[in-house]
């Protein structure tokens, strides 16, 4: 004769089957939520610290631009998709300029100097350009490697958004507007 926890047990198992399936659903997505959780509301990384050299000779730190927006876009003359952003990105910064937004664009260590001179002259860039010729500055930014990179950095100094490619112009301009206020 059968003892009743063998009876439960066959004849609860389909349901106890069920319910760890169940168990687990409700483990993932509870994991996932904290995971997103921890991502929205873990502070910011802070910029580095480091030292721009604009192509007009001028050094800029990163501590000299708190209070400011800032965007810190790596990219190159030979980049087709920065070549073809950066008259987003004139527009971008001519908008947001004088509430308080500064953009540097920081050209990799292996595009030659005089072609990011002409680049900037003759498309007449109204932020400052920078030159990275030992790739010093993409390394203190995570090591970067690809372009265009973008990293947007708020009033207090921390990195807000990360961009890789082109952005999204409307969510890239609510970002900004976002940080702005703030």
């Amino acid at each position: 004769m059968p003892t009743s926890a063998h009876v439960n047990v066959t004849a609860g198992a389909p349901g106890g089957q069920r319910g760890a399936a169940k168990l687990a659903a409700i483990l993932a997505v509870a994991l996932l939520a904290a995971a997103g959780a921890w991502f929205a509301l873990a502070p910011a990384a802070k910029a580095p610290d480091t030292t721009f050299t604009s192509i007009q000779g001028e050094q800029i730190t990163t501590e000299s631009l708190r209070g400011k927006v800032v965007l810190v876009n790596f990219w190159a003359t030979s980049c087709v998709t920065c070549v073809k952003e950066m008259p987003m990105m004139v527009e971008t910064y001519k908008k947001y300029a004088p509430r308080g937004y500064e953009m540097i664009a920081v050209a990799m260590s292996y595009d030659p100097a005089n072609y990011v001179l002409n680049f900037a002259q003759t498309r007449e860039l109204p932020f400052k350009v920078a030159l990275d010729p030992m790739g010093e500055i993409a390394r203190s930014f995570n090591d970067v490697k690809l372009t265009p990179t973008s990293f947007l950095i708020d009033k207090q100094g921390r990195i807000v958004k990360r961009y890789l490619g082109e952005p999204d112009v409307a969510e890239f301009h609510a970002t900004i507007e976002k940080a702005l206020a703030s």
